[in-house]
Protein backbone atom coordinates (compact mmCIF):
# COMPACT_ATOMS: atom_id res chain seq x y z
CA UNK A 1 0.00 0.00 0.00
CA UNK A 2 1.75 3.47 -0.96
CA UNK A 3 2.36 5.62 1.93
CA UNK A 4 -0.34 7.64 3.14
CA UNK A 5 -0.06 11.48 2.88
CA UNK A 6 -1.11 14.13 4.85
CA UNK A 7 -4.80 15.95 4.15
CA UNK A 8 -4.34 16.71 0.31
CA UNK A 9 -6.56 19.59 -0.79
CA UNK A 10 -5.08 22.85 -2.41
CA UNK A 11 -4.68 25.68 0.11
CA UNK A 12 -5.35 28.81 -2.05
CA UNK A 13 -8.97 29.90 -3.20
CA UNK A 14 -9.26 29.54 -6.74
CA UNK A 15 -10.86 32.38 -8.64
CA UNK A 16 -14.03 30.64 -8.82
CA UNK A 17 -15.42 31.92 -5.38
CA UNK A 18 -19.02 31.25 -6.73
CA UNK A 19 -18.84 27.41 -6.29
CA UNK A 20 -21.21 26.06 -7.75
CA UNK A 21 -21.92 27.72 -10.82
CA UNK A 22 -22.49 24.49 -12.99
CA UNK A 23 -23.66 20.97 -12.29
CA UNK A 24 -21.14 18.67 -10.01
CA UNK A 25 -20.92 15.22 -11.50
CA UNK A 26 -20.47 12.34 -8.66
CA UNK A 27 -19.74 9.03 -9.69
CA UNK A 28 -21.04 6.06 -7.98
CA UNK A 29 -18.85 2.70 -8.78
CA UNK A 30 -22.11 0.27 -8.37
CA UNK A 31 -24.84 -0.01 -10.95
CA UNK A 32 -28.07 1.88 -10.39
CA UNK A 33 -30.77 0.60 -7.75
CA UNK A 34 -28.05 -0.88 -5.21
CA UNK A 35 -27.63 0.26 -1.57
CA UNK A 36 -24.92 2.45 -2.17
CA UNK A 37 -26.79 4.13 -4.81
CA UNK A 38 -29.74 4.30 -3.46
CA UNK A 39 -27.76 6.53 -0.37
CA UNK A 40 -25.76 8.57 -2.72
CA UNK A 41 -29.13 9.94 -4.83
CA UNK A 42 -30.79 10.74 -1.38
CA UNK A 43 -28.31 12.89 -0.12
CA UNK A 44 -27.63 14.27 -3.55
CA UNK A 45 -31.09 15.21 -3.80
CA UNK A 46 -31.03 17.28 -0.48
CA UNK A 47 -27.52 18.61 -1.50
CA UNK A 48 -29.07 19.56 -4.91
CA UNK A 49 -32.19 21.75 -3.10
CA UNK A 50 -29.58 23.19 -0.95
CA UNK A 51 -26.74 24.57 -3.64
CA UNK A 52 -29.21 25.32 -6.35
CA UNK A 53 -27.04 23.13 -8.60
CA UNK A 54 -27.85 19.54 -9.62
CA UNK A 55 -26.07 16.89 -8.76
CA UNK A 56 -25.45 14.13 -11.32
CA UNK A 57 -25.29 10.79 -10.60
CA UNK A 58 -22.86 8.85 -12.82
CA UNK A 59 -23.06 5.00 -12.35
CA UNK A 60 -19.52 3.66 -13.08
CA UNK A 61 -19.27 0.08 -12.33
CA UNK A 62 -16.41 -2.51 -12.87
CA UNK A 63 -13.08 -3.53 -11.29
CA UNK A 64 -14.43 -3.61 -8.28
CA UNK A 65 -14.73 0.02 -7.79
CA UNK A 66 -11.34 1.02 -9.55
CA UNK A 67 -12.84 2.37 -12.62
CA UNK A 68 -14.84 5.02 -11.22
CA UNK A 69 -12.25 5.60 -9.19
CA UNK A 70 -9.63 6.28 -12.05
CA UNK A 71 -11.59 8.42 -13.96
CA UNK A 72 -12.06 10.41 -10.68
CA UNK A 73 -8.61 10.68 -10.39
CA UNK A 74 -7.72 11.63 -13.71
CA UNK A 75 -10.71 14.85 -13.60
CA UNK A 76 -9.95 18.14 -12.99
CA UNK A 77 -9.50 19.21 -9.57
CA UNK A 78 -12.13 22.08 -9.73
CA UNK A 79 -14.41 20.85 -7.64
CA UNK A 80 -17.19 19.68 -10.15
CA UNK A 81 -16.01 15.93 -10.23
CA UNK A 82 -16.52 13.38 -6.95
CA UNK A 83 -17.04 10.15 -6.18
CA UNK A 84 -19.35 8.25 -3.30
CA UNK A 85 -17.21 5.49 -2.22
CA UNK A 86 -17.39 2.66 0.48
CA UNK A 87 -15.05 0.90 2.36
CA UNK A 88 -14.66 -1.32 -0.64
CA UNK A 89 -13.67 1.16 -3.11
CA UNK A 90 -11.74 3.67 -0.40
CA UNK A 91 -9.57 1.21 1.75
CA UNK A 92 -10.20 -2.62 0.67
CA UNK A 93 -9.09 -1.75 -2.99
CA UNK A 94 -6.19 0.26 -1.48
CA UNK A 95 -4.96 -2.66 0.79
CA UNK A 96 -5.84 -5.79 -1.62
CA UNK A 97 -5.27 -4.75 -5.06
CA UNK A 98 -2.06 -4.04 -6.83
CA UNK A 99 -0.91 -2.43 -9.96
CA UNK A 100 -3.86 0.16 -9.73
CA UNK A 101 -4.29 2.58 -12.54
CA UNK A 102 -3.86 5.30 -9.78
CA UNK A 103 -3.03 5.94 -6.53
CA UNK A 104 -5.40 4.78 -4.17
CA UNK A 105 -3.87 7.62 -1.18
CA UNK A 106 -2.41 10.51 -3.00
CA UNK A 107 -4.85 10.72 -5.90
CA UNK A 108 -7.68 11.86 -3.65
CA UNK A 109 -8.93 14.23 -1.28
CA UNK A 110 -11.45 12.91 1.37
CA UNK A 111 -14.36 15.24 1.72
CA UNK A 112 -16.98 13.38 4.29
CA UNK A 113 -18.23 10.84 5.89
CA UNK A 114 -21.54 10.06 4.69
CA UNK A 115 -23.32 7.80 6.19
CA UNK A 116 -22.93 4.44 8.23
CA UNK A 117 -24.76 1.20 9.07
CA UNK A 118 -23.72 -2.27 10.60
CA UNK A 119 -23.45 -4.92 8.56
CA UNK A 120 -25.43 -8.13 9.80
CA UNK A 121 -23.96 -11.93 10.30
CA UNK A 122 -27.22 -14.14 9.21
CA UNK A 123 -27.22 -18.13 9.13
CA UNK A 124 -29.52 -20.29 7.35
CA UNK A 125 -32.48 -20.68 9.60
CA UNK A 126 -32.16 -24.56 9.76
CA UNK A 127 -28.57 -24.63 11.40
CA UNK A 128 -28.88 -25.68 15.29
CA UNK A 129 -27.38 -22.96 16.47
CA UNK A 130 -29.91 -20.19 18.15
CA UNK A 131 -27.48 -16.86 18.91
CA UNK A 132 -24.17 -16.36 18.31
CA UNK A 133 -22.42 -18.06 20.91
CA UNK A 134 -23.72 -21.58 19.74
CA UNK A 135 -22.88 -21.08 16.34
CA UNK A 136 -19.75 -20.18 17.26
CA UNK A 137 -19.39 -23.34 19.46
CA UNK A 138 -20.98 -25.33 16.50
CA UNK A 139 -18.43 -24.51 14.44
CA UNK A 140 -15.45 -24.66 16.61
CA UNK A 141 -16.50 -28.45 17.16
CA UNK A 142 -16.98 -28.81 12.70
CA UNK A 143 -14.05 -27.27 11.24
CA UNK A 144 -14.51 -27.03 7.76
CA UNK A 145 -18.21 -28.27 7.70
CA UNK A 146 -19.86 -25.11 7.74
CA UNK A 147 -19.56 -22.54 4.80
CA UNK A 148 -20.00 -18.67 3.99
CA UNK A 149 -20.93 -16.92 0.97
CA UNK A 150 -19.56 -13.54 0.33
CA UNK A 151 -19.52 -11.29 -2.44
CA UNK A 152 -15.83 -11.89 -3.50
CA UNK A 153 -12.33 -12.75 -3.01
CA UNK A 154 -11.15 -9.16 -1.70
CA UNK A 155 -14.21 -7.47 -0.92
CA UNK A 156 -15.27 -5.79 2.63
CA UNK A 157 -17.13 -8.84 3.27
CA UNK A 158 -15.16 -11.41 2.58
CA UNK A 159 -12.31 -9.45 5.06
CA UNK A 160 -15.29 -9.05 7.34
CA UNK A 161 -15.99 -12.91 7.71
CA UNK A 162 -12.40 -13.89 7.62
CA UNK A 163 -12.11 -11.26 10.59
CA UNK A 164 -14.62 -13.24 12.48
CA UNK A 165 -12.83 -16.72 11.24
CA UNK A 166 -9.86 -14.95 13.46
CA UNK A 167 -11.54 -13.87 16.15
CA UNK A 168 -14.20 -16.73 17.07
CA UNK A 169 -10.94 -19.07 16.41
CA UNK A 170 -13.51 -20.96 13.21
CA UNK A 171 -12.85 -22.90 10.01
CA UNK A 172 -15.59 -21.24 8.32
CA UNK A 173 -14.99 -22.31 4.56
CA UNK A 174 -15.37 -19.26 1.93
CA UNK A 175 -17.11 -19.40 -0.98
CA UNK A 176 -17.12 -16.45 -3.44
CA UNK A 177 -19.96 -15.26 -5.17
CA UNK A 178 -19.83 -12.39 -7.94
CA UNK A 179 -21.65 -10.33 -5.30
CA UNK A 180 -24.16 -10.50 -2.53
CA UNK A 181 -27.06 -10.78 -4.30
CA UNK A 182 -26.12 -14.20 -5.81
CA UNK A 183 -25.19 -15.69 -2.32
CA UNK A 184 -28.93 -14.69 -0.94
CA UNK A 185 -30.70 -17.80 -3.20
CA UNK A 186 -27.88 -20.27 -1.37
CA UNK A 187 -28.15 -18.94 1.89
CA UNK A 188 -31.94 -19.32 1.43
CA UNK A 189 -31.71 -22.75 0.15
CA UNK A 190 -29.18 -24.28 2.95
CA UNK A 191 -26.57 -24.35 0.06
CA UNK A 192 -23.90 -22.11 2.14
CA UNK A 193 -24.71 -20.97 5.70
CA UNK A 194 -23.57 -18.42 6.75
CA UNK A 195 -23.51 -14.36 5.17
CA UNK A 196 -22.12 -11.01 6.31
CA UNK A 197 -24.12 -8.45 4.35
CA UNK A 198 -25.66 -4.86 4.96
CA UNK A 199 -28.46 -4.58 7.33
CA UNK A 200 -30.92 -2.85 4.98
CA UNK A 201 -30.66 -5.81 2.26
CA UNK A 202 -31.14 -8.69 4.40
CA UNK A 203 -33.80 -6.44 6.60
CA UNK A 204 -36.72 -8.41 4.55
CA UNK A 205 -35.24 -11.74 4.90
CA UNK A 206 -34.64 -11.21 8.86
CA UNK A 207 -38.08 -9.93 8.95
CA UNK A 208 -39.72 -13.30 7.10
CA UNK A 209 -37.48 -16.03 9.10
CA UNK A 210 -35.93 -16.79 5.79
CA UNK A 211 -32.73 -16.05 7.59
CA UNK A 212 -31.53 -15.48 11.17
CA UNK A 213 -29.42 -12.93 12.25
CA UNK A 214 -26.81 -13.39 14.99
CA UNK A 215 -25.23 -10.77 15.31
CA UNK A 216 -24.76 -6.78 14.02
CA UNK A 217 -21.13 -6.09 13.18
CA UNK A 218 -20.92 -2.60 15.24
CA UNK A 219 -19.80 -2.43 18.33
CA UNK A 220 -23.36 -0.99 19.61
CA UNK A 221 -26.72 -2.44 18.73
CA UNK A 222 -29.02 -1.67 15.53
CA UNK A 223 -32.18 0.58 16.45
CA UNK A 224 -33.57 -1.54 13.53
CA UNK A 225 -32.80 -4.46 15.64
CA UNK A 226 -32.56 -3.74 19.26
CA UNK A 227 -32.74 -7.88 19.71
CA UNK A 228 -29.93 -8.37 17.59
CA UNK A 229 -26.57 -8.17 19.65
CA UNK A 230 -23.72 -6.99 18.24
CA UNK A 231 -20.83 -8.56 17.24
CA UNK A 232 -18.21 -7.20 20.21
CA UNK A 233 -20.44 -8.49 23.07
CA UNK A 234 -19.19 -12.34 22.21
CA UNK A 235 -15.77 -11.01 20.47
CA UNK A 236 -15.04 -7.49 21.96
CA UNK A 237 -12.29 -6.70 19.45
CA UNK A 238 -14.97 -6.98 16.38
CA UNK A 239 -15.60 -3.65 15.11
CA UNK A 240 -16.62 -3.56 11.38
CA UNK A 241 -19.09 -1.03 10.38
CA UNK A 242 -19.79 -0.51 6.51
CA UNK A 243 -19.32 3.07 5.65
CA UNK A 244 -19.68 5.99 2.54
CA UNK A 245 -18.04 8.60 1.95
CA UNK A 246 -17.24 11.25 -0.51
CA UNK A 247 -13.88 11.69 -1.93
CA UNK A 248 -12.54 14.82 -4.58
CA UNK A 249 -9.72 14.39 -7.03
CA UNK A 250 -6.29 15.43 -4.87
CA UNK A 251 -5.98 19.26 -5.21
CA UNK A 252 -9.26 20.45 -5.20
CA UNK A 253 -9.27 24.13 -3.67
CA UNK A 254 -9.60 23.58 0.22
CA UNK A 255 -12.74 25.75 0.00
CA UNK A 256 -14.84 23.78 -1.82
CA UNK A 257 -13.87 20.44 -0.05
CA UNK A 258 -15.62 22.15 3.33
CA UNK A 259 -18.60 23.78 1.80
CA UNK A 260 -19.31 20.69 0.03
CA UNK A 261 -18.86 18.64 3.33
CA UNK A 262 -20.74 21.38 5.20
CA UNK A 263 -23.85 20.48 2.89
CA UNK A 264 -24.00 16.99 3.10
CA UNK A 265 -23.70 17.55 7.04
CA UNK A 266 -26.71 19.85 6.65
CA UNK A 267 -28.17 17.63 3.98
CA UNK A 268 -28.19 14.11 6.26
CA UNK A 269 -29.49 15.99 9.51
CA UNK A 270 -32.08 17.67 7.27
CA UNK A 271 -35.69 16.05 9.14
CA UNK A 272 -36.87 14.42 5.72
CA UNK A 273 -33.31 13.11 5.16
CA UNK A 274 -32.27 11.79 8.19
CA UNK A 275 -35.85 10.08 8.42
CA UNK A 276 -35.20 8.32 5.02
CA UNK A 277 -31.62 7.01 5.69
CA UNK A 278 -33.25 5.76 9.37
CA UNK A 279 -35.90 3.92 7.85
CA UNK A 280 -33.31 2.06 5.86
CA UNK A 281 -31.21 1.20 9.29
CA UNK A 282 -28.43 4.19 7.71
CA UNK A 283 -27.23 6.34 9.93
CA UNK A 284 -26.03 9.82 8.06
CA UNK A 285 -22.79 10.97 9.68
CA UNK A 286 -21.90 13.95 7.67
CA UNK A 287 -18.02 14.79 9.15
CA UNK A 288 -16.06 17.35 8.28
CA UNK A 289 -12.95 16.83 6.03
CA UNK A 290 -10.13 16.18 8.70
CA UNK A 291 -12.29 13.90 10.66
CA UNK A 292 -13.11 11.66 7.65
CA UNK A 293 -9.33 11.83 6.69
CA UNK A 294 -8.46 10.16 9.79
CA UNK A 295 -11.40 7.97 10.02
CA UNK A 296 -10.57 6.92 6.71
CA UNK A 297 -6.49 6.08 7.27
CA UNK A 298 -7.54 4.24 10.48
CA UNK A 299 -9.87 2.06 8.41
CA UNK A 300 -6.85 1.78 6.22
CA UNK A 301 -4.73 0.54 8.87
CA UNK A 302 -7.42 -1.84 10.24
CA UNK A 303 -8.28 -3.50 6.73
CA UNK A 304 -4.68 -3.77 5.91
CA UNK A 305 -3.99 -5.61 9.09
CA UNK A 306 -6.97 -8.21 8.28
CA UNK A 307 -5.70 -9.15 4.62
CA UNK A 308 -2.27 -9.67 5.81
CA UNK A 309 -3.07 -12.12 8.57
CA UNK A 310 -5.87 -13.94 5.86
CA UNK A 311 -3.34 -13.35 2.93
CA UNK A 312 -5.73 -11.52 0.90
CA UNK A 313 -3.89 -10.05 -1.94
CA UNK A 314 -4.92 -9.51 -5.70
CA UNK A 315 -3.39 -8.66 -8.57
Amino acid sequence: MPALASFNVALAQPADSAWPSKPIKMYVPFPPGGGVDNVARVIAERVSKQIGQPIVIENQGGGGGTIASAMVARAPADGYTFVFHSVSGAVVNAVTMKNLRYDPINDFAPVTLASRFPLVLVVHPGLPAKNLQEFIALTRENPGKYSYGSSGVGTSIHLAAELFNKLAKTNIVHVPYKGTVAVVPDLLAGRVDMLIDGLPPQAQHIASGKVRALAVTTTSRSPKLPDVPSMSEALPEYDIPFWTGIFAPAKTPKHIVERFADEVRKAVNSPETAKRLADAGIEGVGSTPQEFDKYWRQQLTVYERIAKESNIKLD
